[in-house]
């Protein structure tokens, strides 16, 4: 008789154990949660510069089924989530020192657990700046990956989408404040319906400020790169996934002042000396003056540009030498 109530009593510990082991295992079942980024107030970002220019980065973790998630926020989110940043040749950014002394020093982690209904949703907002060390102008590739269980347990993670980040090389306008987009506003440029000669005209004064997002808002990059034959053959042959990173590269390139020298040279004064152009096609002559130590070069840029939708765009040029002065 005792036997048979031990034994009852043994089945009934292991029916207890296994509904534990459910629930446990129901409780790390995040299939149905989702985490993606976007900018948030997105700026022109520059190296460095944390707290007055920061890369703040809009999260949101959603509940796509319909039971009821549940995961964990730590107070101090460096041990909820990461973010990696990756060059165009898959080189990932250091983490700051930081994220590394808070996660190697004992200490206690205070958290909250939050609870989503199916379809609910819960954001927060995070400075890019605080987990990795953005010290160099280029483009990267943004992603930021989640622990709803938290750091310790950083083998249950959720990933996000994808962003690219363009870093800016330090200018003075940069060393002492944040700059928008627009100046007026955050809101991301968007090209506007404007005659070519304007096109030109906008060009040439966003590179002489170095404003990258402006320089490019009238500019088919994918053209210029086709310009180059080695990285045209190579660009018809990729995935799209490729040919977008290609073009990625080729800006950072051109940012860098590593190719295409003429198109991104600063002239101290231009004049646009002549334009034409049909409804779908056309071209902009400018003289620009470019001023060395000791004298001044004289160009001529003949921009050709399209019209797509209402909107031209350079796609190609040529450019004589006129002498010097």
């Amino acid at each position: 008789m005792k036997i048979r109530k031990l034994a009852i009593i043994i089945s009934v510990l292991c029916l207890f154990g296994q509904s534990l082991f459910a629930q446990e295992s129901k409780a790390m079942d995040y299939s149905n949660a989702s985490v993606s980024i976007k900018y948030y107030n997105r700026s022109i970002y520059y190296p460095g510069m944390n707290d007055d220019n920061p890369i703040e980065v809009h999260i949101t973790i959603k509940n796509n089924g319909t039971e009821t998630l549940r995961f964990k926020l730590a107070d101090d989110r460096a041990f909820s989530l990461d973010f990696y940043a990756y060059t165009v040749k898959n080189s990932a950014l250091e983490m700051t020192d930081t994220v590394i002394e808070k996660r190697t020093t004992n200490r206690t982690v205070y958290f909250r657990e939050i609870s989503l209904e199916g379809g609910e949703e819960y954001s927060f907002i995070e400075n890019v700046k605080d987990y990795i060390k953005v010290d160099e102008p280029s483009v990267y590739y943004l992603e930021m990956s989640f622990y709803p269980e938290l750091y310790k347990s950083k083998y249950i993670k959720l990933n996000s989408n994808r962003l690219t980040l363009e870093i800016r090389p330090s200018t003075s306008a940069a060393s002492s404040t944040y700059v928008p987009v627009k100046d007026t506003t955050s809101e991301i440029l968007k090209p506007e319906e404007i005659a070519p000669d304007k096109v030109v005209e906008q060009t040439i004064i966003a590179r002489q400020k170095s404003l990258w997002d402006q320089y490019f808002l009238y500019m088919d990059v994918e053209s210029l790169l086709k310009r180059n034959s080695a990285l045209s053959k190579k660009y018809v042959t990729v995935s799209a996934q490729e040919r977008a990173k290609m073009i990625e590269s080729f800006k950072a390139d051109l940012m860098q002042s590593r190719i295409e020298n003429d198109i991104i040279a600063v002239p101290e004064r231009f004049q646009i000396e002549k334009t034409t152009y049909t409804p779908t096609e056309g071209t902009v002559v400018v003289i620009e003056w470019f001023k060395y130590p000791n004298f001044s070069e004289k160009k001529r840029y003949t921009y050709k540009v399209r019209q797509r939708e209402g909107i031209w765009t350079i796609y190609d040029y040529t450019v004589v030498n006129l002498g010097t002065e």
